[in-house]
């Protein structure tokens, strides 16, 4: 039986979780096996499901219960069903763009980066990327142009952000992902070693005089290949540079010398998939 909990403001014991906490506090570093994330809409929380995700509450007005959040709260057993109305909800940022239904779920233990990419071809590995907005649409293109997995070093904006798992459409819960490194200095010092370690050639996109061009023969016969995308602006450091295999530029008209990570990424992923 779903436990349907009626409330009047977004102050009452149990919703913190969706108002009141930080994106920090819902991550939980010193206990991350109490860590939260939000999934939204029901499309996003059906995924989730889907993937073995364990969700903890919901939250949603009172039409959704016998509406488009009924499936859900079905699949949910016994968790907490907080409704309020709309009213109530309105101060709650962002909630409009849920289509009416936010799920609590448990973050997952993140795996070491040699598990998941223990049988992977071609993975994209995420430098320093902050904007949430880019690492929801890299994570996209990673599980649409069959990326196998996705490392994120430890500088990166959280993937599992509410921004970040709603503009990946819930892709993010789908490609397998993991960290490469606790702090910086695990990547910065010897990142891309660890990447050659598990048998990865490894490609640098950037701008330089010393790049090949992203449909290169060479790269495309690579095994195992591991695609490194840098950070907005200032794209990837120079030792990073330094240390690939091969520094990849994708060749492009009317003076433009770049593009968005994330649609230097799509480009990537599509031209050096595996076919």
């Amino acid at each position: 039986m779903p436990n349907i909990i009626h409330i009047t403001d977004l102050s009452e014991e149990g919703v913190s979780v969706f108002s009141k906490l930080t994106e920090a506090q819902l991550r939980n570093r010193l206990e991350p096996e109490k860590g939260i994330f939000i999934a939204e809409s029901p499309k996003v929380i059906d995924l989730a499901l889907n993937e073995g995700y364990e969700p903890v509450s919901l939250l949603m007005e009172p039409k959704h219960i016998e509406g488009q959040g009924r499936e859900i709260i079905e699949r949910c057993g016994d968790i907490p069903v907080y409704t309020a109305e709309r009213s109530v909800l309105a101060s709650l940022a962002g909630f409009e763009l849920t289509r009416g239904v936010l799920c609590a779920m448990k973050r997952p233990v993140l795996p070491q980066p040699e598990e998941i990419c223990k049988n992977a071809r071609r993975i994209a590995v995420l430098e320093n990327i902050m904007d949430s907005t880019n690492i929801g649409a890299i994570f996209r293109s990673a599980a649409a142009l069959d990326m196998d997995a996705v490392l994120v070093t430890p500088s990166c904006c959280d993937p599992l952000c509410r921004r970040a798992v709603r503009v990946s459409m819930g892709t993010i819960l789908q490609v397998p992902w993991t960290r490469i490194g606790n702090v910086p200095s695990d990547w910065s010092e010897g990142g891309t070693d660890r990447l050659r370690a598990m048998g990865f050639k490894t490609a640098a996109m950037a701008l330089s005089d010393n790049s090949v061009s992203i449909d290169d023969p060479v790269l495309k016969s690579e095994e195992r290949l591991a695609i490194v995308l840098g950070a907005e602006g200032d794209g990837l450091a120079k030792e990073t540079i330094a240390s690939c295999d091969y520094t990849v530029k994708i060749p492009m008209s009317h003076g433009v010398d770049s593009l968005n990570v994330a649609a230097a990424g799509a480009v990537a992923f599509w031209e050096l998939r595996v076919r």
